[in-house]
């Protein structure tokens, strides 16, 4: 099992609001570089999607549970049918995007005990609070030639992380970056 993040940033390592829907000053930066960079499976998930398990904090799995489902592609189709986890403290219905469940207890516990490879995007409160664990086996990121100068970034102050790269090639406007941990 391995733990997989997946997210748009910027220049300078901003995450938040990458499609404007949060409504702050400079959000939907990542989709002023039109629909390459952004459609399909740009993230390279494969057969993770297919065989793993998505985890999505309230709020990313609400704006995915309004746009997936009503899509059609290929991509679309494989994401409605992966397996979704939600933590939440507020969700009690996740009925509204077919096979998704509620993380049952703790979080951190609940990654640590599942079997299949776990896919984190958006849900950057996840991301940071299994970082903070040292659970994050990957980090698949698509960087966008955008600075905000404000915003919640992908790897908050004081944090140390040693990564290696694995892949990285252009996408669009966008560089599509693949690291894993670095051999200790």
């Amino acid at each position: 099992m391995s733990v997989v993040v997946i997210e748009f940033i910027t220049l300078d390592g901003r995450a938040s609001d990458p499609d404007g829907r949060a409504g702050t000053p400079h959000g939907g930066w990542a989709f002023r570089h039109g629909p390459e960079p952004v459609a399909g499976d740009k993230f390279r998930l494969g057969n993770l999607l297919d065989e793993g398990v998505l985890l999505l904090g309230r709020r990313t799995w609400e704006l995915f549970a309004e746009i997936w489902p009503g899509r059609d592609d290929p991509f679309a189709a494989r994401m409605n049918a992966a397996a979704k986890l939600v933590a939440s403290r507020t969700l009690t219905d996740v009925s509204a995007w077919e096979n998704s469940r509620l993380v049952d207890g703790d979080l951190v516990d609940a990654v640590k005990s599942e079997h299949r490879d776990v896919i984190i995007t958006g849900s950057l409160s996840i991301v940071h609070t299994l970082m903070g664990e040292g659970l994050i086996d990957e980090y698949r990121l698509l960087t966008f030639p955008t600075v905000l100068g404000v915003g919640t970034k992908l790897f908050p102050a004081g944090s140390f992380v040693d990564l290696q790269c694995r892949a990285i090639e252009p996408a669009g406007a966008a560089v599509y970056a693949q690291y894993g941990r670095s051999a200790r």
